[in-house]
């Protein structure tokens, strides 16, 4: 199983963005996805899983996770982003719904998001 995560950028303080994360050699239903995110000098945190959807309660109404079974692929809507938000964003595969990163067993490669102030 690959996961290839893409959409990051810059972006203002209250701006938007959509990550997405393409899963090959399984389908998107086989597992349950997740986004984590790791800020420099911090360890990797959970930020949404779908399944049961459950949002990190620093991004809990800005944040919305989704899936597209057609395109195979997970989706993490970000908006009225703020500088805290910086971080590289990973999608991550699993068995079942966990906020634990030990709990995936698939990684993405990680997306850069930087909001500036």
């Amino acid at each position: 199983v690959q996961l290839q995560a893409s959409g990051g950028g810059l972006v203002q303080a209250g701006g938007s963005l959509r990550l997405s994360c393409a899963v090959f050699g399984r389908t998107v239903r086989d597992y349950v996805m997740g986004w984590f995110r790791q800020a420099p000098g911090k360890e990797r945190e959970f930020v949404a899983t779908i399944s049961r959807t459950v949002y990190a309660d620093s991004v809990k109404g800005r944040f919305t996770i989704s899936r597209d079974n057609v395109k195979n692929t997970v989706y993490l809507q970000m908006n009225s982003l703020k500088p805290e938000d910086t971080a590289v964003y990973y999608c991550a595969a699993g068995p079942y719904s966990s906020t634990r990163a030990q709990a995936h067993d698939y990684w993405g490669q990680g997306t850069q998001v930087t909001v500036s102030s």
